[in-house]
This record gives C-alpha cells, sequence and structure tokens, in this order.
C-alpha cells in the first residue's frame, strides 16, 4: 500500500482543499495493483508549495532559475524489510490555480493530473524522447482515468 505524507507550506492550498491528504491518498489507493510494492508500506512526500519555493529547489537540484508546475525526485530507498521510501513530489500552487477563477472541481483535476505526473516520474517514467513522453503521456491518461471519478 502506498501512502502519501502531505506537508502544506502555503496556506492557499489549505483555502481550496479542506483536506489536502486526502486527494492524493484516494489517488493512490485506486492506482493499479502493479504500481503497489510487494509486502511492503511505501510512502512518498508531498510537498504543497508555492512559486517562490519551486523556483528556489529547481535552481538547486536542476540548475534552473525559473518555477515549474512540479518537481519529483525519486528516492527508491527501502528503510527496513517492510518499509520502502519512495521519493518526493513538489507542487507549486500558482500553477495549479491558473486561471485565478477556477473552481474547486477543476482544481483538483489539475491537481490530479499533475500529481499523476510527478508519480510516474517516481516511478521511473521520463519524457525527455519523444517516445518516452508518448507512453509517460499514455499512462498518465490511463491512471488518471481509473481515479478521476474518486476525487
Amino acid at each position: 500500500m502506498i501512502k502519501a505524507e502531505v506537508i502544506v507550506d502555503n496556506s492557499a492550498w489549505k483555502n481550496k482543499l479542506k483536506n489536502v491528504s486526502k486527494l492524493f491518498n484516494i489517488i493512490l489507493k485506486n492506482l493499479p495493483k502493479k504500481y503497489n510494492s510487494k509486502n511492503k508500506k511505501t510512502l512518498i512526500t508531498v510537498l504543497l508549495s508555492s512559486n517562490l519555493e519551486i523556483k528556489k529547489l529547481n535552481k538547486i537540484f536542476r540548475k534552473k532559475n525559473k518555477s515549474t508546475d512540479i518537481l519529483s525526485f525519486p528516492i527508491n530507498k527501502r528503510i527496513d524489510k517492510n518499509f520502502f521510501y519512495l521519493g518526493d513530489i513538489i507542487i507549486s500552487y500558482e500553477f495549479m490555480n491558473r486561471p485565478k477563477e477556477i473552481n474547486i472541481t477543476e482544481f483538483k483535476k489539475k491537481v490530479a493530473k499533475i500529481f499523476i505526473h510527478g508519480f510516474l516520474h517516481l516511478k521511473g517514467y521520463d519524457h525527455r524522447k519523444n517516445k518516452d513522453f508518448n507512453l509517460m503521456q499514455k499512462e498518465e491518461v490511463k491512471l488518471y482515468n481509473l481515479v478521476k471519478n474518486k476525487i
């Protein structure tokens, strides 16, 4: 079973989503079994942040001095025989809240889609080449279609 530990460092997130952990854990709970680690509890950390903070992290870790919608940092480390740490995902509120008039349903959809994108990066997907981009995009759509009615 995969669980998300959610940390909020921008209060705008809590104004938009009342129970911030619930959305991510519903998504994870409804993913296909192939994404679960057998006999291990798997944890990911989700940091709900701002453009300013994500820009700092992007500059430090990717050498890009600009904000972005999401950053993923795969860790893939066994903590003990029953516990596995998959990695970290950071999401920018400002990117998700565009346009500013976005309603809560559309906001949740955007967050779910970008979270799935970040999750797939933690699982080893990338989009550097066209072939990889198409494969990742196909998987994103498949996973989103599995969870969209549950969020």
